[in-house]
């Protein structure tokens, strides 16, 4: 299972789970072009598009750092081609760009609710679709994005319906692609994590350092990512997978290794049912 020479394009990845993905795929040498909108060092999340480049190169990757901004339809085309061009192509998409709002419906402002429909469903449609052309000519093509498994539950749609709605849409995206482009042999899927990941979302977004002790590290995406973009893209397609459940398959069954506080109780990712969530 390697992925050398294969060249990634992942929107979003200065850091977090994008990040963990690109270093991932890095270490096995492949080509990874970083497209996120943080050019600049933030006060209060780490990383850039550079630090990341760095990182990636450093763990045995090639990178290419680009400044995106997902919602920019004509800026998504140009980066997708300007990615393709540097490295003679695009292998695999990681639609990892995400804003997240869990306001209820009564109180998002509705800019904000553009604006997650914007990067999360929008920017995974605009950036997938560009990269069609170019994943036609790769041997084994995937597209996939981080979101939930097409679950219809009334009471998560209503407890955060704008960002839900978001959500969904990036896996209806998947499974309506999957479809399209079957006889393309491009796999697109969808990726979720069971339990809450320590990242900045969770940390400043959901519940501070309480729940970051209740998480796993970035680390159990990336290597069930590093599996699916290693599975026949003919045959593995249009499937909602979560993390652990990606890795058993591939014969992993100690996970404390993925705890970012061992021996804490993990805590459910949102969209999963808690009962699944296995207590150290």
């Amino acid at each position: 299972m390697s992925l050398e020479n294969k060249t990634l394009f992942v929107t979003g990845g200065s850091r977090g789970i994008g990040l963990a993905i690109a270093l991932r795929a890095a270490r096995d040498g492949a080509n990874v072009v970083i497209a996120a909108k943080t050019a600049e060092p933030h006060p209060k999340l780490p990383g850039t598009i550079y630090t990341a480049a760095t990182e990636i190169e450093a763990a045995g990757g090639k990178a290419l750092p680009l400044l995106l901004d997902v919602r920019d339809a004509d800026a998504v085309t140009a980066a997708v081609e300007q990615a393709a061009a540097h490295f003679g192509g695009i292998d695999i998409c990681v639609n990892n760009a995400s804003a997240i709002n869990l306001a209820q419906t009564p109180d998002i402002d509705i800019k904000r609710f553009d604006l997650i429909q914007q990067i999360n469903m929008r920017g995974t449609f605009l950036v997938s679709r560009a990269c069609v052309p170019h994943l036609r000519k790769s041997a084994n093509p995937h597209i996939l994005s981080l979101s939930p498994p097409l679950e219809m539950r009334a009471d998560w749609f209503a407890q955060h319906l704008p960002y839900t709605i978001s959500k969904y849409g990036m896996s209806m995206v998947m499974f309506g692609m999957a479809e399209e482009f079957r006889k393309d042999g491009i796999a697109c899927n969808a990726l979720w994590p069971r339990t809450t990941v320590a990242t900045a979302a969770v940390e400043f977004a959901l519940g501070g350092d309480a729940m970051m002790r209740q998480s796993r590290k970035p680390e159990i995406m990336a290597d069930a990512a590093h599996a699916i973009f290693n599975r026949p893209a003919r045959n593995y397609t249009g499937r909602f997978v979560i993390d652990d459940d990606v890795l058993r398959e591939e014969g992993v069954t100690d996970f404390d290794l993925y705890a970012h506080c061992p021996g804490v109780p993990l805590h459910p990712d949102i969209f999963v049912d808690p009962a699944t969530v296995e207590r150290p």
